[in-house]
This record gives C-alpha cells, structure tokens and sequence, in this order.
C-alpha cells in the first residue's frame, strides 16, 4: 500500500512537472515570437515534452497498461487525452507552428494553478482560521482567491482554447497550400477537430458561431451567387464527412466543466 501512495505521488509531480515545463519553455517561445526575435526550436519541442509527459501519466490513469487488442484502441482512440496526446506528438515531431503552442499552454496554466493550490500552497502557507467552531482549517485566503479565480475564468478559457483551434486549422491548411507544413497536416487536424465536435460544447459552439459568421457574410447582398454556392458546397461536404450536420449546440454542456483538470 505504501508503494503504491509512493508511486501515485510521485506519479503526480511529474504529471504537475510537465505542465510546469510546458509553461516555462512556451512563455520563452512565445516572447520571442512576440518580439520578432529569433529562438531555438529546442523550446518548442521542450514545451511538448512537458505535453507528453503529462498526457502520458493522464492517459495511462484513464486506460491502464495497453493491451494489444482491438477493444482497448478502440476504446484509446475515443479517450480525448489520448487524442491531445497524439497530437503533442505530432506536433513536437514537426515543423514548429507557434499557434500550435497555445490550446496546451491554456490547459496547463489551469492545471499548474490548481496544482499549486491544492499541493503547493498548504505546505507553505498556514490554513486560515475554520468557518464554525468544530469546521476544519480554511485555506490560506491567497489560496482561495486562486480557486476563485480558475472557477470564473475557466469556461472563456476553453472558448479560447476552441476558436484558437479552429485557427490552427485554418494555418495548417494555407500551410499546405504554400508549402510551409506538411501536406498531411490538415488531414490529421481535420481528423481531430471532428472528435472535438463531437466530445466537446465548447469546440461546437465555437464552430456554429464561426460558420454562422461565415454565412451571413457571404450571403451579403450583392455577392456572386457563386460565393454561395460553392459555401452551400462546403457546408454539405463537410456535413457528409463529419457524420452529421454541423448546427448550432444550445449551450456548453456543464459536464465539459470538468474536463480540463484531468490532461
């Protein structure tokens, strides 16, 4: 028993360690990148290390030892942390694309935060005084206000999180067409875009908005007919491809809410 609370923590700082990594190496990307200065691709890779590290613990919690069946891929390929999983993977084994960087450094911060919080903060700072007479210690009130924080910050995160990879579509695509990323890109971002329709609120809220801006653009009066056509053509190709038709979702499930803590 002893070993396996030995092996779980030590198992938990290495999972909070990645997103640490993934924090630090993505900041340093990401200001250079900013600053128009140039920086070593070694921090891109370093910062899907982190990614890596942290999916893989995830990933091996959810799924247990791989077991070379059809039943438990199946089971992995349906996991969305196996997905960000493989899609780290990609990334680090490609040419660097900075946007890339983002959805992962959005769920990190969130993990870190709420790591520091619930393992960091008490063993450094006292607990506030207990709410009734018999109530347990309050935590530190910095504590509290952290907690605070990533509870009312935490669904526009992951709206962010869902435009920005609709975005990261969009630069692989005219990556392909310039030759700037690999032709296979897309097909792969495509690919997982569609499970994140399907698993996430947030990603089919983000693309009902953004194909209702799409359309009412292009229906303006006194575009070409043709500009509607060829958008009706998409949307229909798109539909056939995804499995359904792509409508708005009523709202973010409330459910999606607990989904970030676990990567």
């Amino acid at each position: 028993m002893a070993t396996t609370q030995v092996y779980s923590v030590s198992c938990h700082y290495l999972w909070a360690s990645g997103h640490f990594l993934l924090l630090v190496s993505a900041l340093r990307y990401f200001i250079a990148w900013i600053t128009l200065k140039s920086v070593s691709a070694w921090w891109y890779k370093a910062s899907f290390t982190g990614a890596l590290i942290s999916y893989a613990i995830v990933c091996q919690k959810s799924l247990g030892t791989p077991q070379p069946n059809a039943a438990f891929i199946r089971r992995a390929m349906l996991d969305e942390n196996v997905q960000y999983f493989l899609l780290a993977f990609f990334w680090w084994s490609s040419k660097p694309i900075t946007v890339t960087l983002l959805p992962y450094t959005i769920f990190s911060l969130f993990h870190a935060l709420t790591f520091t919080r619930t393992t960091l903060m008490p063993q450094f700072l006292p607990p506030g005084p207990p709410s009734s007479a018999n109530g347990a210690p309050q935590p530190h009130p910095i504590a509290k206000r952290l907690q605070v924080w990533v509870k009312a910050n935490y669904d526009t995160a992951m709206r962010v999180v869902a435009y920005t990879e609709l975005v990261i579509f969009v630069r692989v695509v005219l990556g392909a067409v310039t030759l700037q990323n690999s032709l296979i890109s897309p097909i792969i971002y495509a690919h997982f875009l569609r499970q994140r329709y399907y698993q996430s609120a947030f990603t089919r809220e983000a693309i009902a908005a953004t194909a209702g801006r799409i359309d009412r653009f292009v229906r303006k009066p006194g575009n070409p007919p043709m500009a509607v056509q060829v958008w009706e053509k998409v949307q229909m190709l798109t539909g056939r491809w995804a499995g359904t038709t792509l409508t708005p979702n009523p709202a973010p499930a409330a459910a999606a809410a607990g989904a970030a803590p676990r990567r």
